[in-house]
């Protein structure tokens, strides 16, 4: 799996015009999946981006995590992580997951940060998603199970 992880004042997500998911501060959440994953890569990442401490302290160090300053997440299915653009000007979707697989694994990855106490708001799986936020830092984080 790979996620692209972006702290945000605010974010929200619309299909066809109509607001689907929106959040304050917290993650907002690109997942992507390729068939190999399962429940191994979905707990471990589960775990690691709710522990992540890269909420400003009294002291503004990057010390506090997601719970501590009550935020939430908001979690976009984005196959697009896995594009290769080695040959060419167009990129190969190949290694990404296919849809039914990663569908499955994206529930199951959205339920494992609610099953931890997270809210968590979320796209349409496979949609034409318009994507709105507010980068606070800016933060951005890559996770790639790949690299664990």
């Amino acid at each position: 799996m790979r996620i692209v992880l972006q702290k945000v004042n605010r974010a929200s997500v619309s299909v066809d015009g109509v607001l689907h998911g929106k959040i304050g501060r917290g993650f907002m959440l690109l997942v992507g999946v390729k068939d190999s994953d399962g429940t191994d890569e979905i707990n471990y990442l589960a775990h690691k981006i709710h522990k992540l401490r890269v909420f400003e302290d009294d002291n503004d160090k990057l010390n506090l995590d997601i719970d501590t300053v009550g935020g939430s997440i908001l979690s976009i299915s984005q196959f697009t992580l896995y594009a290769d653009t080695k040959k060419g000007n167009r990129p190969s979707f190949v290694n990404a997951g296919e849809p039914e697989h990663a569908q499955k694994v994206y529930e199951q990855f959205n339920q494992a940060l609610r099953d931890a106490g997270l809210e968590v708001q979320t796209g349409v799986f496979g949609a034409d998603m318009q994507v709105d936020l507010e980068n606070d830092g800016p933060v951005t984080i890559l996770f790639d199970t790949e690299n664990q």
